[in-house]
């Protein structure tokens, strides 16, 4: 709460009036942002995670009211991403020199009718798994090293593959990352040349039912050679269909949130979101 007061202040320097509203529970922060943004908000600034920032994303589909960021979450993939670093004050006085940028957002829609829009990410297998079986009360005490243990128990299982099309063509896998950006989980890199403003998806799909196999996959993406490992695909697109293959469930996220099963369709929206970004984004790898 230090920390956030702080920021807040930073934020008044800037000749700003500042409101605040605090989340009461989960999936409020959109309705909130919407409100704002009625009441005639010309700046929507958030302080949270990845998970937090997403449902404020959701509230501001089709607004061309900027969003700012303030980390202050988990592993905070949005703030490593543009370079905020992981200090909200810090990130506070730095708006100023941000520039509203038109970033264009993911979207997913569940067979069952429900849809949502995405900023960084949908994962789909593996790290939906893990994104499940999360223990929270541990997140709570040891922070992203909880996703690691969750990761950990994956191993001795057989893990579900499923189908991903993409420009007619079916590849099967039991983990797929259709991501807008580099970063992963906050010190990982798996997709390595997109950024927050293109109107593409990299995809990068790992192959095998054989959990133990991720061992190779998990090393490989530490020395950042992964792409060139037997098992491992990466490419382009802008619209996939994710299905199961036997009517097992496969698990999905988008933002580091559990969001339901396959099947499903992922494709670049048509609504962006403004979001403020410092200058010098997208970095060059």
């Amino acid at each position: 709460m230090e920390r956030l007061n702080r920021s807040i202040e930073a934020l008044k320097t800037h000749g700003r009036r500042v409101v605040c509203h605090e989340t009461t529970a989960p999936r409020t922060a959109g309705g909130i942002a919407r409100a704002c943004i009625e009441k005639g908000s010309d700046l929507i600034v958030v302080a949270g995670g990845d998970g937090t920032i997403n449902e404020v994303v959701e509230g501001m589909v089709g607004s061309s009211v900027p969003l700012a960021v303030l980390p202050a979450g988990t592993a905070n993939v949005l703030a490593n991403e543009v370079g905020l670093g992981a200090s909200m004050e810090r990130a506070a006085r730095r708006i100023p020199e941000c520039t509203a940028r038109r970033v264009p957002l993911g979207r997913l829609d569940l067979d069952n009718g429900s849809s949502q829009h995405f900023l960084l990410m949908a994962g789909a297998g593996l790290d939906a798994k893990i994104v499940l079986d999360l223990d929270h009360s541990l997140k709570a005490r040891i922070g992203k090293a909880a996703y690691w243990v969750s990761g950990f128990l994956q191993f001795g299982r057989t893990l579900e593959e499923f189908q991903v099309i993409a420009d007619g063509k079916r590849h099967d896998c039991s983990f797929a990352l259709i991501s807008k950006v580099r970063n992963y989980g906050g010190d990982m890199q798996i997709a390595a040349d997109v950024s927050l403003l293109d109107e593409q998806f990299e995809v990068v799909l790992f192959h095998g039912s054989n959990s133990y196999r991720y061992a190779l996959y998990l090393a490989a993406v530490a020395a950042k050679q992964h792409r060139w490992v037997k098992g491992v695909e990466v490419y382009r697109a802008s619209e996939l269909r994710l299905a199961p293959i036997n009517g097992k469930p496969v698990h999905l996220q988008t933002d580091g949130e559990y969001v339901g099963r396959l099947p499903a369709t992922v494709t670049m929206s048509n609504d962006p979101v403004f979001l403020l970004i410092p200058p010098g984004y997208p970095r060059q790898p």
